[in-house]
């Protein structure tokens, strides 16, 4: 085939937003109820389309985040977290969409707009469940965002951003705990923090927990990334989705 008897295949490129928050001491996904076709009615991650041939993927993704559900993403950290282009993904042709992840604490409720009848938090584990019909491979997408989630609890400390400004170990195993989907042995955990050098470092005079029992209060340590990491336990949801595939 000679170059002027070829033509480029039509394609449409979108974004899609994995945005991931701890609310009810559940890890929760941001999803919008769509008002049009195709999957009228059915929920879906935040997204759509370019809005023009000279739109950045990153400014569109900030633009679809605040017209679906009102949230503003400056104070939002989006990293790229995947491509997906498989053929019949969408109805409407061959679209490619270019998803971003945010992992944030103390989000606020969504509003919807454009076109999406509705916005809300929703726990991860009914979505990932099958229990909820979700639109296009919206599943999939995010499966793989709470997946880089809980990695990024092991390797970073992110966990501590969702405590206060001061937290007990307990507190922090509750972080875990809702992210990793599994529960946690106290004393393994605590000791595990221990031994991560620069994780979390004392702050002051203990807290009195409910039982009555005084509890000691940390801060964020000035360590970013953990060594060692803060490993999850065999048997935890990531393991058990390996085994299945």
């Amino acid at each position: 085939m000679t170059d002027d008897q070829w033509s480029p295949p039509a394609v449409l490129l979108a974004v899609d937003l994995v945005i991931l928050t701890l609310r009810e001491n559940h890890l929760q996904v941001l999803l919008v109820e769509r008002g049009v076709e195709p999957y009228r009615g059915a929920m879906a991650l935040p997204g759509g389309f370019l809005g023009h041939l000279h739109e950045d993927l990153s400014a569109a993704a900030h633009r679809e985040l605040a017209e679906e559900a009102g949230l503003s993403a400056e104070g939002l950290h989006l990293e790229e977290l995947g491509v997906y282009g498989a053929p019949g993904r969408d109805p409407r042709g061959r679209v490619i969409s270019v998803a971003y992840l945010a992992i944030a604490p103390r989000l606020p409720e969504p509003v919807a707009g454009t076109d999406a009848s509705e916005a809300c938090w929703t726990p991860t584990d009914l979505v990932l469940s099958g229990e909820m019909t979700l639109a296009f491979d919206h599943r999939r997408i995010i499966a793989d965002g709470v997946e880089q989630a809980r990695s990024k609890l092991e390797h970073s400390a992110l966990a501590t951003a969702f405590c206060g400004p001061t937290f007990t170990i307990s507190e922090l195993q509750e972080v875990y705990e809702a992210v990793w989907g599994v529960p946690l042995d106290p004393r393994n955990f605590y000791r595990k923090v221990q031994s991560v050098d620069g994780f979390i470092v004392p702050a002051g005079p203990s807290r009195r927990t409910e039982t009555g029992r005084p509890a000691r209060l940390f801060r964020p340590g000035p360590h970013r990334v953990l060594r060692p990491p803060m490993t999850r336990p065999v048997g935890a949801p990531a393991d058990k989705e390996a085994t299945k595939r």
